[in-house]
């Protein structure tokens, strides 16, 4: 973090080197993992939990996310599946995305029946629709923390002050992410 003086990121390893390096971190905003299908699929709603058949689900086709090995969602997705004992049996129809949203456009395209991606890039993106919802772990949130450092400019703190306020709240449950801090003003 050379050059910059404030981030948001759900890059946690990220934002805890940050913290390190004496940056003031707040956690602000939570989000949820989500499973799409194309806006016209026959699959409507599917119960996600202990047991959950993502393979079965999947067919002949396959999920696209993240890249489970980097990818802040794909990590995510790679977790909550292993929590649900699903991973062994869908790893191999797993497409890996460079990003959450290039998971989301695959869903979109038709390129994948089925993706994992979070309920705020699912909500934006209107060729697909959420077909079920992760359950929530407490060990391992989505969250976005956001971080100042200690030396940075003036418009970096009124910015990151901003991001607390009611306003920036509205905003931010508008596009369905949960904050997580108490409004300033």
């Amino acid at each position: 973090m050379t050059k910059t003086t404030k981030l948001a990121s759900a890059d946690l390893q990220w934002m805890d080197y940050c913290a390190r390096k004496k940056a003031t971190r707040v956690n602000l905003l939570g989000n949820k993992l989500v499973l799409i299908a194309a806006k016209d699929a026959k699959i409507d709603h599917v119960t996600i939990g202990p047991g959950f058949d993502l393979a079965k689900l999947a067919g002949d086709g396959r999920v696209a996310t993240g890249d489970v090995r980097e990818v802040p969602v794909g990590l995510y997705a790679k977790a909550a599946l292993e929590r649900l004992g699903a991973w062994a049996g869908v790893e191999s129809k797993m497409v890996m995305a460079e990003d959450v949203r290039e998971a989301l456009r695959m869903v979109a395209r038709g390129q994948a029946p089925l993706g994992i991606v979070y309920e705020t890039d699912a909500k934006i993106e209107p060729a697909v629709k959420v077909i079920g919802v992760f359950p929530d772990n407490a060990d391992d949130p989505i969250i976005y923390p956001v971080a100042l450092r200690a030396n940075a400019k003036p418009d970096a703190v009124r910015y990151f002050l901003f991001l607390r306020t009611q306003t920036a709240k509205s905003v931010f449950e508008k596009y369905s992410f949960n904050f997580l801090v108490r409004p300033t003003s």
